[in-house]
């Protein structure tokens, strides 16, 4: 199976004058997209870099992280996207455990880089042009070909464990979600696609991302996430879709002047991540006349995008995030692995070849994740309805999801535990009007001390990234817990949403 570079490098000979990305004002034509992927995988190869090695990017959004990232897959490399917002401690933990041998970076970036690995640093000229990184090297004008099972990125994301778990892509995974995303969306070479999100997310590189180079199309890259920079994009050039974080979304509705912009070249938004409210909806409708919101769900082991609302349903099934994709299979199951009837709650199971193999370098959480016969655990509680509609009620583990960043609650449990006033913690997520859940620490402190919201988010900045901070601290003289003695989050956040009168 041909490494990302191939469908572009065929774009780059039978329209080389199309555009492929624009970025702060530089538009990068096909092909001189191509000439940039042969520059840098030229860049790597001179660095030492095969088949196989893992290479890590810490970038904010550039035309630079799309470029690196076809390169390494065109020279059979591993790509490592790590999220730019970790703390040093985290992003060294991934590299070590990821085995990345080689790093870019950015220039504002360059603090949070370790010193474990050989690093180059991309400035603010590079992130228009990656090849401005590779004057002198020898161009690399092959692409790598291998078995379709072959590895093509690593994403970490966090889990109910205090570490974060290395998700394997094959270019099989990969591909049959462009496959998917191709057929349910109808992406075509006239679409031009909106990344807003961070491309170290699925949300931006695979929701569709990509898949619209595959078809030809335009992807309009934007560094950082700003409203009113949206809006102006989407005006002046003429974006015809994105995906968007609800926060992101939220804010771009809330914009005083947002009906000031032209935006009727846009057709569909994807959401998702939380239940839509049905206000939500109405407001997009009001702003978007010509678009339509799409809610969805997908996780990053699967490359996101498992099932999309229908078209024209998005009010009759108000709360659901819609119907699987072509090759992709949805069973609600429970905790033995039973599949369940229409209607019951139990664990959103999927299976099909864009879902991972595995974690990396970690067998046993590997194993741990799939029911017999290929279906992966999800560990979201939901149901399907009677015509195949997803409704997700609720989180297995215990993971609070802010900002449309998943932040494990033990994580952040660990953070604060470290504090010698604290007893005992609980990192919960509670319904916040525009992060969608915001982290609380409930902490029983020991006899004698006190403990000030200041003094605990000063404590977390220094242990954990900014958005795992917690928002707020409450104060209890205990914690609900079972008869073994684990805590009962759920009667924990009904006690702190539903108080008693």
């Amino acid at each position: 199976m041909t490494s990302l570079s191939g469908p572009i490098l065929h774009h780059a000979r039978v329209s080389p004058d199309r555009e492929a990305i624009v970025f702060r004002g530089t538009r990068t034509t096909y092909g001189m997209l191509g000439k940039r992927i042969h520059a840098c995988a030229g860049l790597l190869t001179g660095a030492g870099i095969s088949s196989g090695d893992v290479v890590a990017l810490l970038m904010k959004n550039s035309s630079a992280f799309l470029e690196i990232s076809l390169a390494v897959s065109h020279i059979g490399a591993v790509i490592l996207p790590i999220n730019y917002r970790l703390a040093s401690e985290e992003i060294g933990y991934i590299i070590g455990h990821s085995q990345a041998r080689l790093l870019f970076v950015d220039e504002e970036l360059v603090a949070s880089a370790p010193d474990s690995v050989v690093t180059i640093v991309v400035d603010e000229h590079a992130q228009c042009d990656a090849s401005m990184l590779a004057q002198g090297e020898a161009m690399a004008t092959t692409p790598h070909r291998g078995a379709a099972d072959t590895l093509f990125r690593l994403m970490y994301t966090s889990g109910t464990t205090d570490r974060p778990k290395g998700v394997m892509h094959s270019y099989s995974n990969f591909y049959w979600k462009c496959f998917d995303h191709i057929s349910v969306l109808g992406l075509t070479a006239e679409d031009r696609l909106l990344i807003v999100g961070p491309l170290y997310h699925v949300g931006a590189y695979d929701l569709p991302g990509v898949a619209l180079l595959i078809m030809g199309g335009t992807l309009c890259v934007l560094r950082e996430f700003d409203e009113v920079d949206i809006l102006s994009t989407i005006a002046t050039e003429k974006i015809t879709c994105g995906w968007m974080a609800p926060v992101m979304l939220s804010r771009v509705l809330s914009l005083p002047k947002r009906g000031d912009f032209d935006v009727a070249s846009f057709r569909w938004l994807i959401g998702g991540g939380e239940r839509t409210p049905q206000e939500r909806i109405t407001e997009f409708i009001e702003l978007f006349r010509y678009g339509r919101y799409i809610d969805a769900y997908g996780l990053t082991e699967t490359c996101a995008g498992d099932t999309f609302m229908d078209r024209g349903m998005e009010l009759a099934k108000i709360g659901s995030t819609g119907r699987v994709v072509p090759n992709a299979e949805i069973e609600i199951r429970d905790a033995e692995g039973n599949a369940l009837p229409t209607g019951t709650l139990g664990e959103i199971c999927i299976r099909g070849p864009k879902v991972t193999a595995g974690y990396w370098r970690d067998p046993v959480k590997t194993a741990a994740s799939f029911f017999p016969e290929g279906w992966f655990r999800s560990g979201d509680i939901g149901y399907l309805d009677e015509d195949g509609f997803l409704f997700l009620t609720d989180r297995l583990k215990d993971m609070i999801l802010s900002g449309g960043e998943n932040i494990a609650s033990q994580e952040v449990e660990r953070a604060i535990s470290r504090l010698p006033q604290v007893s005992e913690v609980a990192a919960i997520g509670l319904p916040d009007p525009v992060w969608g859940e915001r982290v609380v620490a409930v902490v029983v402190l020991r006899p004698g001390t006190r403990l000030t919201e200041d003094e605990l988010r000063a404590h977390c900045k220094s242990q954990l990234a900014g958005f795992k901070v917690p928002r707020q601290l409450i104060l209890r003289e205990s914690l609900p817990r079972n008869p073994s003695g684990k805590v009962l989050k759920r009667v924990l956040r009904d006690e702190l949403v539903h108080p008693l009168q």
